[in-house]
């Protein structure tokens, strides 16, 4: 087994290689003047299976093709069997056509990446579960819902919890966090969409009032609909809202709208790196995944059941 990175997110690459006890694969991934990835394979591949770790986070483009590029020169080295780990994947939210003559950008993602060679993908927490269909080579979602659990027990463990999906879309998520959590209760927020990046809380479906409410989403951008969500939890009664989010794009003023909002903390986990303002922010934790990606690395190469991590 080897463990190759692209530039995207080398400290968690970083942990699953230490957890793996395996040294990172020595590569150089560079730039041409014109901004052209150049991606050298320092040491003999051949007939290794390879996991090459890369987010495809902003720039998501330069990523996406990080990872291509690093697919190619993996497959003419003569590598066994190449994975795309893929912990945040870029695209997914444009899953479906909202409109006429709109892109299915995910779909298109998913081809390039088996058509550069992967013989396998493993991400977390696609933004739609039917985003495996997609890839038409086999493909793991993992959850970081296990991960997120543990934390949530051990600070709120001793509160009166209840989990709250921030849109109707996020409640089969939600209801599985909550089904992890002794069967805490779950509520909804009903919220109104006009254009991307905006919303309008409407109703809460639910009785929150006096409790320690947990939102649970899979990706945080620009911030609002949380903001939105947290104040009108608080306006419902409940006593504190904090949020779990597994991929923190945290675009724009993303950071200071969280510092500025109601919520008590956001927790988010390092499928993309943390920049400096996320690192610097007293509101914002990382937890780590390199655990859960180390593991379904080692029984995918050891031809086990990954499925079982979730038991």
């Amino acid at each position: 087994m080897k463990i190759m990175s692209g530039n995207s997110n080398l400290p968690l690459a970083r942990a699953i290689a230490g957890y793996l006890e395996v040294p990172l694969t020595d590569a150089s991934v560079r730039r041409f003047a014109d901004e052209e990835v150049f991606i050298e394979i320092h040491e003999n591949v051949r007939g290794e299976d390879v996991f090459i770790v890369q987010s495809t986070s902003y720039p998501a483009n330069d990523n996406l093709m990080e990872l291509l590029i690093g697919i190619d020169a993996l497959k003419r080295a003569s590598a066994k069997r190449i994975t795309a780990v893929v912990p945040y994947f870029g695209y997914a939210r444009q899953d479906r056509k909202p409109g006429p003559r709109t892109p299915i950008s995910a779909k298109l993602v998913a081809n390039l990446i088996t058509e550069a060679g992967a013989d396998r993908v493993l991400a977390v927490d696609l933004h739609a579960g039917q985003i495996q269909g997609f890839f038409d080579i086999p493909t793991d979602n993992l959850y970081a819902a296990p991960t997120m659990a543990a934390d949530i027990q051990a600070r709120y463990g001793d509160k009166d919890l209840m989990v709250v999906s921030p849109d109707v879309g996020g409640v089969v998520r939600a209801r599985a966090l909550a089904k992890r959590l002794d069967n805490a209760p779950l509520a909804i927020v009903d919220k109104r969409r006009d254009r991307p990046g905006e919303s309008e809380v409407m109703n809460i479906i639910g009785d929150v009032k006096g409790r320690s409410c947990v939102l649970i989403d899979d990706i945080i951008d620009s911030g609002g609909t949380l903001c939105n969500a947290a104040e009108a939890l608080l306006d419902q009664g409940a006593k504190s809202v904090a949020a779990y989010i597994t991929h923190g794009v945290l675009s724009g003023g993303a950071v200071a709208r969280i510092d500025k909002s109601s919520l008590t903390e956001l927790v988010i986990t390092d499928t993309i790196q943390p920049t400096d303002a996320t690192a610097d922010s007293d509101h914002i934790r990382v937890l780590t995944i390199a655990p859960l990606l180390g593991e379904a690395i080692r029984r995918i190469a050891d031809e086990s059941s990954v499925s079982s991590l979730f038991d």
